[in-house]
């Protein structure tokens, strides 16, 4: 449970600083070389905290400390899933493995959404703003038209 939840922990962690980032970063400035480097190992290290070692800690803490395996029946609450096999009125047996797996399956559908949504908070985030990029010379000056 604790891999797990630092593996969470970690995700989101990484989020924040995604968020602050782009909050800071100047509208119109260069990536340099370096920066570009490093914003994409940071973003190779996030993608695969989130789509590799988060689901596989679930996993891990259901197999091992819950003991979702196949041979546990899910009963739900009242015993409303008990299967008819075993006496109850649901037509299919649904076992502890099978909402493990289900639940591996929504990390990543939820890991996809946060993965579009913050690629598209990315590219659009000047847009927020309503500031225009006013043109520049070579040397940085603003560029003013004569007579005005």
């Amino acid at each position: 449970m604790v891999a797990f939840v630092a593996s969470l922990l970690g995700t989101l962690a990484m989020i924040g600083v995604f968020w602050w980032y782009k909050a800071r970063r100047p509208e119109g400035a260069v990536f340099t070389w370096g920066e570009a480097m490093l914003g994409s190992a940071y973003v190779f290290f996030g993608l695969f905290l989130a789509y590799g070692v988060l689901p596989n800690q679930w996993l891990l803490w259901a197999d091992n400390d819950l003991a979702w395996r196949p041979d546990k029946t899910l009963y739900g609450p009242a015993d409303i899933l008990q299967p008819t096999a075993e006496g109850g009125n649901l037509p299919l047996t649904i076992h502890y493995q099978t909402l493990r797996d289900l639940i591996a399956v929504g990390i990543y559908v939820v890991m996809l959404g946060a993965n579009i949504w913050l690629w598209s908070a990315w590219q659009n985030r000047y847009k927020d703003k309503g500031t225009t990029v006013e043109p520049v010379s070579e040397y940085g000056r603003p560029l003013v038209k004569e007579g005005v």
